[in-house]
């Protein structure tokens, strides 16, 4: 594992390098990513690749996305710091934290109990309070607290499940990779008067989106 400074310095280079060149602005957002201890969410033998430009294997066989993807899918939900957000798979938790730095609320779903028990015990140690982790199916979304403001999906699916579009509030936007096993585009929807206005974003790659009914 880094040092503490060595932590602080890959820091600054991962918001300089791989963030702001490549095109995110959003200063609560770089501030979000500049105080989240990305080191804290993985497995003490990768502290050395915490920062960099690359997705990271984690526990269950899942991932920890590389930095500019969680700014950029980050940026796109337009946080002011009121919302409350639904996080569709957990995973690591550092999404989570990096949600948890600029929204009201953040409930995070997340179907392995056993990363999602990881990532509680990591986001309970850094603070963040006014998060609530769930294991349960994600593609079902979280009924019980709906709507939710904004929506965030961090594994690939075909097409985004209907029960989250129904969950997002009116005006809400929610952030989903969608297409095929071999890669997807980011995609943006933003929910107007019943209707969803979507939007592409970017190519990326992300583990599948498994709910109760599909294989594993």
């Amino acid at each position: 594992m880094e040092s503490a400074t060595q932590a602080e310095l890959a820091r600054h280079s991962m918001l300089r390098e791989q963030l702001q060149r490549r095109g995110i602005h959003d200063r609560r957002v770089l501030a979000a990513m500049q105080r989240v201890p990305r080191e804290r969410f993985i497995a003490a033998s990768l502290g050395g690749l915490a920062y960099a430009d690359r997705a990271l294997a984690i526990d269950c066989g899942q991932t920890i996305s590389q930095p500019y993807m969680v700014a950029l899918m980050t940026e796109s939900l337009e946080l002011s710091g009121h919302q409350r957000v639904l996080e569709i798979g957990t995973g690591s938790g550092y999404q989570t934290a990096i949600l948890a730095e600029l929204a009201r609320q953040v409930i995070s779903i997340e179907r392995h109990a056993e990363l999602q028990r990881k990532a509680g015990v990591v986001l309970r140690q850094l603070g963040y309070e006014h998060v609530r982790l769930v294991v349960g199916d994600g593609t079902l979304g979280h009924a019980s607290e709906a709507p939710y403001e904004r929506i965030l999906v961090t594994a690939g699916a075909a097409q985004c499940p209907p029960a989250l579009i129904e969950q997002l509030a009116d005006d809400g936007i929610l952030v989903i990779p969608l297409g095929g096993g071999e890669g997807q585009v980011l995609q943006r929807l933003v929910k107007r008067e019943g209707r969803a206005e979507w939007e592409a974003l970017v190519s990326c790659r992300f583990v599948p989106l498994v709910g109760a009914t599909d294989e594993v």
